[in-house]
């Protein structure tokens, strides 16, 4: 059940990739839409499945491969998976069809990014530390080709900068696992093969920063965040909404599956720092975006903020926190792919993406009315207005750290508010003001309209019915906190309040 989220678009990507140039560019986006439509419905049959009162793995899937490696083919689904495999599928199909009929070397494109799915759906599922590394991997070459084909003026600098940073936190991850086999004593990869608990804490804490290092760079948490926003503005729309919001909840997911499940004890010990490195995060990525011209750039930054909150609510590990953390995820997700797409469309029909030279898009004259009223949708959501789905997550993320951490927690809700700055400067600039002179755009097509619909409709249900957005993680989250030593959780908490 769970491979066919893997190897259906894989094998769809081969398929797309040999087909003869004669066909032509429009039907090979037909086939790369209706497949990863098929992927995504299989994802909601799945969601239906699931069942939200076990903690565990379901769906699990075995195969022996190597033994001698310790690697198998082991794959399961649980509440910290489940939505990240939804919205994987979900922006994938998004991705393609915001995409143009008329791109270039069109078999390669399409064959990247269902290359890209399948890696990061089977990263999401696999039970195996080698496996995951195999298919986190996996991504690696197709985003840089994607960055660095289809992306800007400077997309091979950004593609090359991609690269490095990503190859860097691939090689910390798989140092880490290794040693994590090799310390424990064990010859298998396998999630449940051995226990980091017989470990000795500094050995543990050693561990624990391979595993944070890693991941921080492909959140990208500050400072290892400067690849992000070169490669965020170069790629174009569809590759950027993969990238904010399927790429970079790897790392946060990483940081919970590995960090937070398989080091507790030691993770308990470095919660007050990573709370204020969460804090730091969210502050930087929300003052750097108000100063910056081009909107792309400025929605690029907002990213690096808002993981600052998955951070802080790791470190705060309450139930309530995680739940969170997991929710933030979700939404922050089709949030910056609402903002990406209509970016892409604005940049597209106007011709730049610099503030000082946009104004008035909300006017009829302009021709983007609904374009613009979707931003400030977006825009809303992204800053945690109330009811929308951006306010449920922050929400929660911030009444369940603040017991642990209230000081960081503060930082970051202070941060929220400067989220709403940045995007009032974004929209006054963008979609209000005088008219400097009578431009007619050229409309907005339907086509270019839905995917930015679609998102709305996430971005409203779910901030109206919260429930179908927390329900899925809370047996697991429970599980996951009650894993941490109690006599850490006094200690994390006099540490915060001092």
């Amino acid at each position: 059940m769970l491979s066919v989220l893997i190897w259906l678009p894989i094998f769809t990507a081969i398929f797309i990739a040999v087909l003869p140039v004669s066909i032509p560019k429009h039907r090979i986006r037909l086939i790369a839409l209706i497949f990863s439509g098929i992927v995504f419905l299989w994802n909601l049959f799945i969601l239906l499945k699931f069942d939200i009162s076990n903690p565990g793995m379901q769906f699990k899937e075995y195969l022996p491969w190597n033994e001698t490696l310790g690697l198998s083919y082991q794959l399961g689904v649980d509440g910290l998976s489940i939505l990240m495999l939804v919205l994987n599928s979900l922006l994938t199909w998004i991705s393609i069809y915001s995409s143009s009929k008329e791109t270039e070397r069109s078999r390669l494109f399409y064959s990247m990014i269902l290359l890209v799915s399948g890696g990061v759906a089977g990263a999401f599922l696999a039970e195996n530390l080698l496996l995951f590394f195999l298919f986190y991997e996996l991504e690696l070459i197709p985003f840089y080709l994607l960055i660095s084909i289809w992306g800007g003026a400077k997309r091979g600098y950004a593609g090359i900068k991609f690269l490095i940073y990503t190859a860097v936190s691939g090689a910390l991850i798989l140092a880490t696992f290794l040693g994590m086999v090799w310390l424990s004593g064990s010859t298998n990869f396998a999630f449940d093969a051995f226990s980091t608990e017989n470990l000795s804490t500094a050995k543990q804490i050693l561990l624990l920063a391979g595993i944070v290092l890693g991941f921080g760079i492909k959140i990208p948490l500050v400072p290892f965040h400067t690849w992000l926003p070169d490669a965020y503005v170069e790629a174009s729309a569809p590759i950027a909404i993969l990238l904010g919001g399927v790429l970079a909840k790897l790392g946060t997911y990483g940081l919970l599956r590995f960090g937070l499940g398989m080091f507790p004890h030691a993770w308990s010990i470095i919660a007050p720092t990573l709370a204020i490195w969460g804090a730091v995060s969210a502050m930087y990525g929300a003052v750097i975006a108000i100063a910056q011209n081009d909107i792309k750039r400025m929605v690029a930054y907002s990213s690096v903020g808002h993981m600052g909150y998955i951070l802080l609510a790791g470190a705060a590990s309450t139930s309530l926190a995680l739940v969170g953390a997991v929710a933030q995820m979700f939404s922050h997700g089709i949030i910056l792919a609402i903002l990406f797409h209509l970016v892409g469309v604005v940049e597209a029909k106007v011709g730049t993406r610099e503030l000082d030279k946009l104004n008035g898009l909300m006017s009829p004259i302009r021709g983007l009315p609904l374009i613009s009223a979707l931003l400030v949708l977006s825009g809303m959501a992204s800053a945690g207005i109330p009811g929308l789905t951006g306010f449920v997550a922050e929400f929660i993320v911030f009444q369940g750290s603040f017991s642990a951490f209230p000081i960081p927690t503060i930082l970051c809700v202070i941060a929220s508010g400067l989220t709403a700055v940045y995007f009032v400067i974004l929209l006054n600039r963008t979609c209000f003001g005088r008219l400097d002179n009578l431009a007619y755009y050229p409309k907005a097509l339907w086509s270019e309209k839905m995917p930015a619909l679609i998102l709305a409709a996430f971005i409203i249900f779910l901030g109206v019915q919260p429930t179908w957005l927390v329900r899925w993680s809370e047996s697991t989250t429970t599980v996951m906190v009650a894993a941490i030593p109690p006599l850490e959780k006094t200690v994390i908490s006099e540490v915060a309040l001092k």
